[in-house]
């Protein structure tokens, strides 16, 4: 059987503001079709749809270095020595995995490599590991520092890593457990392959649809309690803004989604409904306070289809001109309309099940689907053309 997308697709009008800042402190841009295009990356999206789902599902996840420093301040707040609360963290690392994992002695054993967990209760309950395991740990330290004392135990201790004394079984479950967001979104962990999970989602970097230049925002802090003759300006600096219509794609693969959750298709389509919503709604945080861009899509669609994605990025390959009147959004719509029409005369539609839109424009689009009249309608179809069983090959 094929693997199953729900491809989702918007165009979203933004305001003067700095959505996501590169290097230099400054709006990402990039060229596309030799014009230049403000850019929200991929990772920038994905981190706010995850924190969104989190807050709404009351389910959070950490992406960290700092598990056993954390296991070690708990252990000092249990009145644990210093020594065998900082030995004990450097044991949650050397249990975690046949290897270890990798880290900074100096630094309260903090990780060499970012770890992404299920964060509820995960500090305690490595803390009540250490505890069962107290005694295992006192002779531990105790075997460590008489190797210290004696220079050629010393040596030894120096050439081969420290034995494992905590339950490797019982740190590695703390470490792998799932929220929902690790079975939308994946994750990695090196030397835990149990800890391996495929992304279901797929996000491309969105950008405008035309040309969207980098403008200056030249701005200055007065000062309120000025010396005699001070003119008062305390600060002078400039910012950088951008403005415009971005398009914005990203696809979730549905066998993927489902599988990540051992086959339960019911919990595949709600999670697969929440990321809906966060996708259409969620809204990057970057100089907010100052820029406020608090926009909604001005268009969402969506596909579901069999065997592959379809993004309509190529739409914009050339930047779309403005209408007469002025503005990106109603060219954006056009054009994203064109371009699903031309590639559904190209690729056919045998492999796509449903395919809807919903859109503040007044004219219906001719290659979009159903027109559904709210955002909640469209999630509704969209869920129910997901779980439409698949045609047999």
């Amino acid at each position: 059987m094929y693997d199953r997308y729900l491809d989702l697709h918007a165009s979203e009008h933004k305001p003067p503001s700095c959505l996501n800042r590169g290097e230099y402190n400054q709006p990402k841009t990039l060229t596309i079709g030799n014009a230049l295009r403000a850019v929200v990356s991929s990772q920038c999206q994905r981190r706010h749809w995850r924190l969104e789902l989190e807050t709404e599902l009351a389910e959070p996840t950490a992406r960290t270095r700092r598990i056993p420093p954390l296991v070690a301040g708990a252990l000092r707040e249990a009145d644990w020595p210093d020594d065998l609360a900082h030995f004990a963290a450097g044991q949650i690392a050397r249990s975690a995995t046949p290897k270890g994992l990798d880290t900074n002695p100096k630094e309260e054993h903090r990780t060499q490599a970012m770890l992404l967990v299920a964060a509820d209760a995960l500090i305690d309950d490595l803390t009540a590991i250490c505890t069962r395991n107290r005694a295992a740990l006192e002779k531990g330290l105790a075997a460590l520092q008489a190797a210290a004392d004696d220079s050629d135990g010393a040596k030894r201790a120096r050439r081969k890593p420290p034995p494992a004394l905590l339950p490797a079984d019982e740190v590695a479950a703390c470490l792998t457990r799932r929220a929902p967001t690790i079975h939308l979104f994946g994750r990695m962990l090196a030397g835990l392959s149990d800890a391996e999970v495929t992304s279901s989602v797929q996000t491309a970097p969105a950008f405008t649809t035309h040309r969207s230049d980098l403008q200056p925002d030249f701005f200055t802090a007065k000062e309120d309690w000025p010396a005699p003759g001070d003119r008062g300006s305390a600060h002078l600096d400039t910012a950088f803004l951008t403005t415009g219509s971005f398009y914005r794609f990203t696809t979730v693969n549905l066998t993927d989604l489902t599988r990540n959750l051992d086959g339960d298709q019911d919990e595949a389509l709600r999670l697969a409904g929440l990321f809906m919503r966060a996708f259409i709604m969620t809204v990057p945080q970057a100089k907010k306070t100052s820029t406020a861009p608090h926009t909604v899509p001005d268009l969402v669609a969506y596909a579901v289809r069999d065997r592959r994605p379809v993004t309509y990025a190529g739409a914009f390959e050339q930047p779309v001109k403005a209408a007469p009147h002025g503005g990106y959004l109603t060219p954006t719509y056009h054009a994203l309309d064109t371009h699903a029409g031309i590639l559904e005369q190209l690729i056919g539609t045998a492999h796509r099940i449903g395919h809807g839109y919903a859109t503040a424009q007044p004219d219906d689009a001719t290659h979009l689907g159903t027109r559904h009249h709210g955002f909640d309608a469209l999630i509704d179809a969209a869920l129910i053309d997901a779980a439409h069983p698949q045609a047999p090959r």
